[in-house]
């Protein structure tokens, strides 16, 4: 390991903690960062760092000569880091500044373990599956972000009336679903949006996507989990004229004739799991499974 990134959205005490943790490591071993430029203006703002670092803005200053990106954050810090790294293959280990993640799994105490077991290369990397979206007319938010690792999502707008998703798979017309929209998710998304729907859980290198309706209004509407080699195609009815687009937290207004595809993406995102870590024990740690929390409260 000879070059980092380091990407992160905000700047709090903790995230500063982190950052210098991690820079101490890093350059105990000689390794060469870069920091994402408005993160690094924050730092330099707050004056918490005390040697200049080069700095990156966009996809196009990357190269995959970088060997991993940490992340300062969350799973969502983790969404937007996939915009910049797209399909160069630099892998993501996302280092948690807040509650427990599905991504974001290195704690503050277990930096340090985790770059040496990196150098010593005691690792797996987990490629990640992202979807991909085309509209007609084109849409001029997803000319060149079009791609999503967690879920795109349809929803209404502005309005307490259900919209119609005629929904087809591979030309075949599937159903319309009657709801307050639809959400077509990644297995890494299926622990996302997707379960506050009741879709399922999913683990990441299962080769196929979820298609959860959100608070559907045919209630034999159930989520229904499709190879991921599927082209999915979307057409909206509404009485508004025009609906929602989301790919992770990105939003776009589009009008109602709009009509989309979406297919898996021709890249994966790689995350990086120590030897120590695992997706089961996270899983089981964020969603409490065989926890007694009936007296927590008293």
């Amino acid at each position: 390991m000879k070059k980092v990134a380091i990407y992160g959205q905000a700047y709090t005490t903790l995230a500063e903690k982190e950052v210098k943790i991690l820079l101490t490591i890093l350059e105990k071993h000689n390794i060469v960062v870069f920091f994402e430029q408005q993160f690094y203006n924050l730092f330099v703002e707050n004056n918490s760092l005390n040697k200049k670092y080069p700095t990156y803005a966009h996809f196009n200053d990357l190269s995959n000569t970088f060997d991993v990106m940490f992340t300062i954050g969350g799973d969502g810090t983790i969404l937007r880091a996939v915009t910049y790294i797209r399909d160069l293959d630099i892998p993501i280990m996302g280092i948690n500044t807040g509650r427990l993640g599905f991504l974001a799994t290195i704690q503050k105490d277990q930096i340090e373990e985790a770059i040496n077991l990196m150098l010593k290369k005691e690792y797996t990397l987990q490629e990640r599956s992202l979807l991909q979206i085309e509209t007609s007319p084109a849409t001029e938010d997803f000319t060149e972000l079009n791609f999503a690792l967690n879920e795109v999502t349809i929803a209404r707008r502005n309005t307490t009336s259900m919209i119609g998703i005629k929904t087809s798979l591979n030309t075949e017309y599937l159903t319309n679903y009657w709801a307050d929209g639809l959400i077509i998710a990644t297995p890494t998304g299926s622990t996302g949006y997707s379960l506050s729907c009741d879709g399922p859980v999913i683990l990441p290198n299962s080769k196929s996507f979820v298609i959860t309706p959100i608070a559907p209004h045919n209630l034999n509407a159930r989520p229904m989990v499709i190879p991921d080699d599927t082209d999915i195609l979307l057409e909206v009815s509404a009485r508004e004229k025009d609906f929602l687009i989301s790919l992770d937290s990105r939003i776009t207004t589009v009008p109602l004739d709009t009509k989309i595809k979406i297919q898996k993406a021709p890249f994966t995102i790689k995350s990086v799991l120590p030897k120590n870590q695992s997706y089961l024990n996270t899983l089981r740690g964020k969603l409490l499974w065989g926890e007694d929390v009936r007296n927590e409260s008293l």
